[in-house]
This record gives C-alpha cells, sequence and structure tokens, in this order.
C-alpha cells in the first residue's frame, strides 16, 4: 500500500474519513490503511513549518467555490487577508508547502447548488469529499478531471445525476473513488481500468446501466483492491478478468447480471477475501469448497441465485446462517436442510 502512504494525507481530514464515510466500510484492511495514514501525517505534522497565509491562488479558487455555492461559506471564508485560508472550515493545506491539498464538506443539509468547477483551480488538491448533502445537485463537472494530484475522490449521499464522466479516467493519482448514494446514470466508464493506483471503487446506490468494465484494476498490482455496485442496474456478466483481482471486498448484489456467464464454481477465490455478497442476481453453479478456508471472511452472502449443491462446511462457515444461501434453485446442507 505504498502508494496511498507517499501521498501523505493529512491527519484531520483522516479522522473525519474515519467517522463519516469508514463507518460503511466497518473493514479490517480499512483500519489498517488509516493506521498507516496517521503514521505518516503525525511526522509531517511534527516537523511542519507554519504558514501564515495560504497561496493566492489557493484563495481565489475557494471564494469562487463559496461563489459557486450561493456564499454558502461566507461567514468562515473571507477574503480578508489577514485570514489565513488554510485555516478555514473544511480546507486543509500542506504543511510544507502552504498549498490547499484537501477539502472536506459534509453533513450540510441547507447546502444547495452545484459542484463548482471552480475546483478544479485547486491544483494541489489530493482529497476531495462531498459526503451527506442532500441539496447538492447536478451533474459531476469533467473539469475535476483536472485535478492531477487527486488520490482520494468522494461525492457520496447526495443527488448528483448525470453520467459519470469518463474524463475522470484522467485522474492517475487516483486511489479511491466512491460516488455511492447518488442519482448517477448510464455506464461505468471503461477508462477507469487504466487508472495505475485505483484500488477502490464504490458506486453503490445509483442507477447505473450496462456491464462491468472487465479491465477495473487492471493496472494496479496491489492486494488491497475492493468493488461494490450494489443497488443498480448493471447487466452482463463478472468480468472473467476479476479472476487475476486480489479483492478483499466484492460487492455486486441487487443488479441485473445474468448467470450464463457467471458460473461461480469455477471461480478461485483470493485468500484475503473480508466481504463478497452476490446476492439477487442469476447466478448459477455451486459454492467453492474453498469458502470454508477464507479465514478473514467476515460476510458471505449468495442468497437469491440459481446455485446448487451442498453448502461447503467446517472452516468460516459456522459463521453464517440460513439468511446467506436463501432462496437458490437447489442449494442444500447446513445451515439449510439436509441434501438428499
Amino acid at each position: 500500500m505504498h502508494q496511498y502512504i507517499e501521498l501523505q494525507p493529512h491527519k484531520h481530514e483522516i479522522d473525519r474519513y474515519i467517522h463519516t464515510y469508514m463507518d460503511d466500510m466497518k473493514t479490517m484492511v480499512g483500519v489498517l490503511l488509516i493506521s498507516s495514514l496517521l503514521v505518516v501525517s503525525g511526522s509531517a505534522a511534527a516537523s511542519r513549518k507554519k504558514k501564515e497565509h495560504c497561496h493566492s491562488d489557493d484563495r481565489a479558487a475557494l471564494l469562487a467555490i463559496d461563489a459557486g455555492l450561493g456564499h454558502y461559506f461566507s461567514e468562515s471564508w473571507t477574503a480578508d487577508n489577514d485570514t489565513a485560508c488554510c485555516e478555514w472550515a473544511s480546507v486543509h493545506c500542506d504543511p510544507f508547502t502552504g498549498r490547499v491539498d484537501g477539502l472536506s464538506v459534509f453533513q450540510l443539509p441547507d447546502l444547495n447548488g452545484t459542484i463548482p468547477d471552480a475546483v478544479a483551480r485547486l491544483v494541489h488538491l489530493r482529497t476531495l469529499m462531498l459526503h451527506h448533502l442532500p441539496g447538492l445537485s447536478g451533474p459531476i463537472p469533467p473539469a475535476i478531471s483536472k485535478l492531477s494530484n487527486l488520490s482520494l475522490l468522494i461525492v457520496s449521499w447526495t443527488n448528483v445525476s448525470g453520467a459519470i464522466p469518463p474524463s475522470l479516467g484522467k485522474l492517475t493519482q487516483l486511489t479511491v473513488l466512491d460516488l455511492s448514494f447518488n442519482a448517477l446514470s448510464g455506464p461505468i466508464p471503461a477508462a477507469l481500468g487504466g487508472l495505475p493506483y485505483l484500488a477502490g471503487i464504490n458506486l453503490s446506490r445509483n442507477r447505473l446501466t450496462g456491464a462491468i468494465p472487465p479491465l477495473l484494476f487492471s493496472k494496479y498490482a496491489g492486494d488491497d483492491n475492493f468493488l461494490r455496485l450494489s443497488h443498480n442496474n448493471l447487466s452482463g456478466g463478472v468480468p472473467a478478468e476479476f479472476a487475476a483481482v486480489d479483492f478483499w471486498q466484492i460487492d455486486l448484489s441487487r443488479n441485473a447480471l445474468t448467470g450464463d456467464a457467471f458460473n461461480l464454481s469455477g471461480v478461485d477465490l483470493p485468500g484475503q477475501l473480508a466481504s463478497m455478497d452476490l446476492s439477487h442476481n442469476a447466478i448459477y453453479g455451486g459454492i467453492p469448497a474453498q469458502v470454508a478456508n477464507l479465514t478473514n471472511l467476515q460476510q458471505f452472502n449468495v442468497s437469491y441465485n440459481r446455485l446448487c449443491g451442498a453448502v461447503p462446511s467446517g472452516g468460516t462457515m459456522a459463521r453464517f446462517d440460513a439468511y446467506s444461501f436463501q432462496h437458490n434453485k437447489c442449494l442444500c446442507g447446513n445451515p439449510l436442510p439436509s441434501c438428499n
């Protein structure tokens, strides 16, 4: 996970990430990632120089963002040159350069408007989090693709709509993309498959359609991938290329994935897998016996599919009750009724 550590994210934004976004994740790998980041952030804070004022270009960009949001932050974001914009609410600056590298706006039910194009003027931005803002609407501006240093992009729990811009495939430093709980529609851009550091994608709870791009994560060589696409209208099969991806979490539940292209019997699951939800699709085959040997597996749900055969026994299988296997074609064995 060295790609994350090199980016040196800041501590207070990571704290917010833990208390808001990570409440939904609750995963071991996420905790390990955050711990690693805090070590780096703490060492950076210990040796930083105090910056009295942030860069004039960043100040102008922030004021333009505020104007685009109807001057929502006018009381705390001010053009007064005696107030360092690095101290403004929701803003973070790099401790060495003084440039704005983080903007995290969340849980503001009274904020209304669209994502301003002016966000793209914060050219040193590494973290952009717009979370739990029900009054935020309109499209994701393609201008965000100009943020060449962006590592963490979260636009979640809003009313943002329209397509996912294919131009996000230009964000070559991106490690985590979370566009969950919005009103996005259209396909998942194939261009996301070309990002070299993209380890995690969460697009759940939208209105996405079409097939899952087969080359997602194909450029990333790490072992900490997660993919969450639940509650969309995706169709087609699970890409065969995913067999080479080291997932620790995958959730494809409540889509329209077809059984013709996904036989679970032939899937080789990664040893570090912690969570897998394939429920409410049309997947066929049987459950691989290997599942019982996945010691990190904490969640497993294949209910409401077309699976058959015996549920594996022993190992980790005692963790899962009938809810994880119900409503399949002909699965049997504990915790389901016995096989004939």
